[in-house]
């Protein structure tokens, strides 16, 4: 089947018309970030470990972090509610820290909610910068 001259130069002038598809972006978003990272769960003798990875995407180091943190189990209940300190977090570089929950069945733990920011050594804007993960079976949210 033979198309009309017309068809196919309509043809090659849609395609050349069309949008390009959005260039990859280069870079990502300049807005700082402070992500925590529920890392592992680990049972301990009358207690529970929950260790964290926490990196300060703040241009500068952080003097200190502490999240008000709502533990939740299984069923959906408040089981407590607690300050963990994280400490100061240099600028760009990973920290891990590590809280023992006394009395915390970590096979009861469902959801850890960070609450709100207690302190964040003096910076402004780490409630809002602040992206949560977990690499558990525990949700992290907030």
């Amino acid at each position: 089947m033979r198309l009309p001259a017309c068809a196919l130069a309509c043809l090659v002038g849609l395609i050349l018309a069309a949008p390009a598809p959005a260039p990859a972006q280069a870079q990502e978003d300049a807005t700082p970030r402070l992500s925590l990272e529920l890392n592992r769960v680990d049972p301990l003798d009358g207690a529970c470990r929950l260790t964290f990875v926490a990196e300060n995407g703040f241009d500068a180091d952080l003097a200190a972090l502490s999240l008000e943190t709502v533990l939740i189990d299984t069923e959906g209940r408040v089981e407590r509610l607690t300050l963990f300190d994280f400490g100061a977090l240099p600028a760009g570089i990973p920290r891990v820290r590590q809280f023992d929950v006394p009395g915390l069945v970590c096979e009861s733990l469902g959801r850890v909610l960070i609450n709100g920011v207690s302190d964040c050594g003096g910076a402004e804007g780490c409630g809002a910068a602040l992206t949560l993960g977990s690499r558990t079976a525990v949700e992290v949210i907030g």
